[in-house]
């Protein structure tokens, strides 16, 4: 049976957590993963070690920091912060992906010569 869901595009992820960590402020891991599966409707299924992996790099990066907290289920979690180096760098991920989205757009429309 084959599945609605949807993997996410290599390079994509980083995009969409900073947005995500912009957007909503600090988060732990778990809720920047469930919450880009519900803003994509269930569409994207994201793995676990996928989104860690993803904030490890960030993190090397200096894109986002990270620091202990309690979550809501009163465990502690790491929440990781957007840095003001990862607000600019969400500018350039931002316009390179409109921009790769638009060319694929383009390549889409194309209409089939007969």
């Amino acid at each position: 049976m084959a599945t609605d869901k949807s993997e996410v595009l290599q390079g994509t992820l980083d995009l969409m957590i900073l947005k995500t960590l912009q957007s909503l402020g600090p988060l732990h891991g778990f809720g920047i993963a469930r919450r880009i599966e519900q803003l994509s409707e269930d569409v994207l299924t994201l793995n676990e070690g996928t989104v860690y992996t993803s904030l490890l790099r960030l993190q090397q990066k200096s894109w986002i920091t990270s620091e202990w907290g309690i979550s809501e289920n009163n465990r502690r979690a790491r929440f990781y912060s957007i840095t003001k180096r990862g607000l600019k760098q969400l500018t350039v991920e931002t316009e390179n992906w409109e921009r790769i989205a638009a060319v694929i757009g383009r390549v889409l429309a194309l209409e089939v010569k007969g």
